[in-house]
């Protein structure tokens, strides 16, 4: 067990109970937020001292947006919130029986724990797609996916070698969720659109992109008739699309497929799965499939008196939903708003109320006037579908500045197609290899 003796001193009221919420993804930042003036000691814990949007995450990787646009100070956001404390750290375990969190600074004691640490990409168990590929799950990765694209293509403008030139440029994206699909419209319009004006002597026919899915139709988890438009609307874009195709490996350059199908890639973008992140201690039994921790329908942590868990990372598991709702922002922040309900009722000695999940429908944008949208009944496509996607998009955002940086460079890009944040501002460094 990981152990320290040195305490993280907060000035908090200890008259009060202390509740600590690990993460400041959606569903930590809405229980902060809704606890405001309550009877406890709200502190939250991240190693970032920022909230990051993770829906435009591929919008900064394809060099529509700068990082800062997608994130805000969480210092700021609870400016004048009295019984709130923020923690930079990294949590490394959590100690149920001493009720503690052993971070990378210190102990921090707690009475009540929300666990909201959201997930990270599941490679599957293939170690090789694990050291080579790049998720899509931080603004981190967005960055490095965007050095990395912007990089090859400068080595690309440089070298005489045809084969090597197809090598560089080329770009497979696996996983046919929206994260997959959005990314791969992202490219294929940089490609179309950007490309001929920023690399005038490499044809626009050098670069490919892969959109690779393992099951029958792309969007599985939307309507057959956003499926069939998207499929279209890639392909009309000059994206390849493989359905019902595997990845077996990959060495940075060669993306091995089932069959013995093989394609030549230097960027490799993973958004085939999630699962759950956890700091270690909590019980083995406790979790569900793909790292999810069992909670009730209350959100208390299976085995557990006073620990919680809320979004990605809890597994809310019923009849409805027999792997756990989605995993996606509006679960997270409906949850995060239902559990600072009943924590005040808890305070209080209510009984608490479970969760029910609204369902308010399922967005993805395919480019410049393309989207899908399943909103109940109501199924709708193309540029109406964008507009939707846009402005509840950019309702969501964090902060006013944000929303109009955003808004501007929506603008811009919906006149001229132009992206016009395509720096290197650090070069990519593979962490996991030598």
């Amino acid at each position: 067990m990981i152990q320290t003796s040195k305490e993280i001193w907060l000035p908090d009221n200890r008259t009060q109970p202390r509740l600590v919420i690990i993460g400041a993804g959606f569903a930590g930042i809405e229980l902060a937020k809704k606890l405001k003036n309550a009877p406890v000691n709200v502190v939250l814990v991240d190693q970032n001292n920022f909230h990051q949007f993770p829906p435009l995450f591929y919008q900064v990787a394809t060099s529509g947006l700068e990082p800062d646009a997608i994130s805000f100070p969480v210092r700021k956001l609870f400016k004048g919130y009295r019984n709130f404390f923020f923690v930079m750290a990294e949590v490394q375990h959590i100690d149920s029986q001493q009720q503690q969190l052993i971070t990378d600074g210190g102990y921090l004691s707690y009475d009540y724990l929300v666990i909201a640490t959201g997930s990270v990409t599941n490679f599957y168990g293939l170690q090789e797609v694990a050291t080579h590929a790049i998720g899509l799950k931080s603004l981190k990765e967005a960055i490095d996916l965007r050095s990395l694209i912007l990089e090859n293509l400068e080595k690309a403008a440089i070298t005489a070698d045809e084969q090597e030139r197809h090598l560089l440029t080329n770009v497979a994206i696996v996983g046919g969720g929206p994260a997959g699909v959005e990314m791969a419209g992202a490219l294929a319009e940089y490609k179309n659109y950007v490309l001929p004006k920023d690399y005038p002597y490499l044809c626009d026919a050098t670069m490919a992109v892969y959109l690779i899915e393992a099951g029958e139709r792309l969007l599985p988890a939307m309507s057959a008739a956003a499926s069939a438009a998207t499929l279209r609307d890639l392909r009309r874009m000059g994206v390849t699309v493989l359905l019902q195709t595997q990845v077996k490996s990959y060495d940075g350059k060669t993306v091995y497929l089932a069959g013995n199908r093989t394609l030549a890639a230097a960027t490799l973008v993973w958004t085939a799965g999630v699962k759950g992140a956890c700091p270690s201690g909590i019980k083995e039994e406790a979790y569900a499939t793909a790292r999810r921790i069992k909670v009730d329908q209350y959100s208390r942590v299976s085995g557990y008196r006073n620990i919680f868990a809320i979004g990605d990372v809890a597994g809310m598991i019923s009849e409805r939903y027999p792997f756990g709702h989605p995993m996606v922002a509006p679960v997270a922040i409906q949850q995060g708003h239902h559990l600072a309900a009943n924590l005040q009722r808890l305070l209080a000695g209510e009984e608490l109320k479970p969760f029910v999940y609204r369902d308010k429908g399922a967005l993805a944008t395919i480019g410049k006037k393309r989207a899908v949208a399943d909103l109940g009944r109501w199924h709708f496509k193309g540029f109406f579908a964008w507009i939707i996607w846009s402005t509840v998009h950019l309702l969501s955002i964090i902060g006013f500045r944000n929303k109009i940086v955003v808004g501007i460079n929506w603008l811009i890009s919906y006149l001229t197609y132009d992206k016009a944040n395509r720096l290197i501002i650090r070069r990519y460094r593979n962490a996991n290899t030598k």
